[in-house]
């Protein structure tokens, strides 16, 4: 197939024929072909996205993953009645500040939208894009443009026609080439359809600006992890490994200089280096190809692609890249980066971090400490360690039993039932038992909190009247309502529901941990599975803010 080359970079040449240019790009568009057309973000590969058989060219070109849904391309907020339906007021009020303008917004569908374009969703993302030629195509065409990024699925995604040619050349029908993108990465993608609105892709719309506006936004657990195995991409980028070139690539997260000296240890002869401009000199007889400057995040959005496809030329065996940090663009940017690698992160700063998990008996600290090891953190569970102690010590056991005769068997073994029905009744009873037990493990819980390097969790319920809170960088109070912490104890524990109320009710409420810890992770969830994946989103964020305060003091 040949492919028509349209030329728009001059756009203060003859009119008339940059007039032609337009509407034979917009004819091909209208009677079904594929045009790869210029934006502000990358250059996205269009079809009409009303015609099935068209979108259908896109993904066969593209080799994408049929459940990919795909962005379609208006002119303006007077578009959206006739392709969503039960827009929120909230939509117009994003589109006047940011459209044009590197923003999709996810709405629900009309029927006129087929399944082909949203991948059988029922919803649709929607954006207006800041380049006056494909505006331009777009108006002259008169319908919405399906415009996925143009290169093929799973490369870096192009920035100039010249990358499109390589991509896809011959086998669609034009490209407009409008000159290089100004911002180089993807739109950001906002879902609202649920509130309150949620970050499915950080793209050239700092998620910042969009809070400033609107107040707070959800970010998906997507942004931070590749999804896993069964689960469905509700925008574009949320699922698959994208932006990869051929040599396998590591990113290495945190501050530039401690970023840069862990490349130096890592990289070896045939290592290709993607770097901060002030550390280049550090890789000389590398092959390298600079980000930008480490506190200008508009020209790294505008570099990175380019610096990932240009390595593909190269007989490099790997890349070690530097990641910005997640403040403005640089949040996606470093996803970009992370999807190219897979996920593969280094962490370059070698602080310890320490969290301190507490809250009441059933609330979910279990399954929030299985999310924390998910993020690869050692976990040190009192309980456990409680146990531990008392099944090897004599001298803790004679303590107990001394200030409560008869709670041990003959053969040693703790009745804990007996104990706890002894403690629980009384509060002064529950505290000398509690003094006990500080004495015994609180020195043997700050030796083992010294072994860990890098993430460290610290389950305990008594976290904060034992004075281990003063070894945590933040403190997280896990609570969940009553009811369901009294249903989790009985089935756990196979007690009865008057011993489980009674369980509950010795011990402090969720109004003292809120007011007490540094944050909150609420537990409704209906398994602990679910928990469990909405508590590693949770850490995701939290161990990052960690990180980030750290590198900037």
């Amino acid at each position: 197939m040949q492919t028509i080359y349209y030329d728009l970079r001059d756009t203060k040449g003859q009119q008339k024929e940059i007039e032609d240019k337009i509407s034979a790009a917009a004819k091909i568009l209208r009677e079904g072909g594929l045009v790869a057309i210029p934006t502000e973000t990358v250059y996205g590969l269009g079809a009409n996205a009303l015609e099935p058989a068209a979108v259908a060219r896109i993904f066969e070109v593209k080799g994408r993953p049929q459940d990919n849904p795909l962005i379609i391309h208006v002119t303006g907020a007077q578009w959206l009645p006739r392709y969503c339906a039960e827009i929120p007021p909230i939509a117009y009020v994003l589109a006047r500040k940011f459209w044009p303008g590197p923003l999709t917004m996810i709405l629900k569908r009309q029927p006129l939208v087929p399944d082909a374009t949203t991948a059988g969703l029922d919803t649709v993302g929607v954006r207006c894009p800041n380049h006056p030629v494909t505006l331009s195509i777009i108006r002259e065409a008169g319908v919405p443009i399906a415009a996925p990024s143009a290169n093929t699925s799973g490369r870096p995604s192009c920035t100039s026609a010249a990358d499109v040619l390589e991509d896809v050349g011959g086998r669609i029908e034009g490209i407009v080439d409008g000159g290089p993108c100004a911002v180089g990465v993807e739109s950001t993608v906002l879902d609202l359809t649920c509130e309150p609105p949620k970050l499915l892709r950080p793209g050239g719309l700092p998620v910042e600006d969009i809070e400033r506006l609107i107040g707070h936004v959800d970010v998906d657990r997507a942004v931070h992890r590749m999804l896993e195995k069964g689960e469905r991409p509700a925008a574009p980028g949320m699922k698959y490994r994208h932006y990869a070139p051929k040599a396998p690539v590591t990113v290495v997260a945190g501050a530039p200089a401690a970023s840069a000296r862990e490349i130096e240890r890592r990289m070896g002869p045939a290592s290709g280096i993607i770097c901060f401009d002030e550390y280049v000199p550090l890789f000389a007889g590398h092959e390298v190809h600079p980000l930008g400057p480490c506190a200008d995040k508009q020209i790294q959005a505008q570099r990175l692609f380019e610096a990932l496809r240009t390595f593909d030329g190269t007989n490099v065996t790997e890349i070690l890249a530097q990641c910005p940090d997640n403040r403005g663009l640089g949040l996606a940017i470093g996803n970009r980066l992370k999807k190219a690698a897979g996920f593969h992160v280094v962490e370059a700063d070698s602080q310890r971090i320490i969290l301190g998990l507490t809250g009441g008996t059933g609330a979910g600290k279990t399954s929030a400490l299985d999310a924390l090891r998910d993020l690869g953190g050692g976990v040190i569970d009192c309980d456990a360690v409680y146990h531990e102690i008392l099944t090897g010590s004599q001298e803790f056991q004679n303590a107990i039993n001394e200030k409560f005769p008869g709670v041990f068997s003959p053969d040693g073994r703790l009745n804990r039932k007996k104990l706890g029905q002894e403690v629980f009744a009384k509060k002064d009873r529950l505290d000398q038992l509690n003094a006990i037990v500080f004495r015994f493990l609180v020195p043997e819980l700050e030796r083992r909190i010294q072994a860990i390097e890098g993430l460290c969790a610290v389950d305990a319920i008594n976290l904060l009247e034992s004075g281990l809170d003063r070894l945590c960088d933040c403190t997280v109070a896990v609570t969940a309502p009553t009811e369901l912490r009294v249903k989790r104890i009985m089935a756990r524990d196979g007690i009865t529901e008057h011993y489980a109320r009674l369980r509950i009710n010795a011990q402090k409420q969720d109004e003292y941990y809120r007011g007490k810890c540094d944050c909150e992770l609420n537990n409704a969830s209906d398994s602990p599975e679910l928990f469990r994946k909405d508590a590693r989103l949770f850490f995701e964020r939290l161990v990052e803010s960690i990180r980030e305060e750290k590198r900037v003091n």
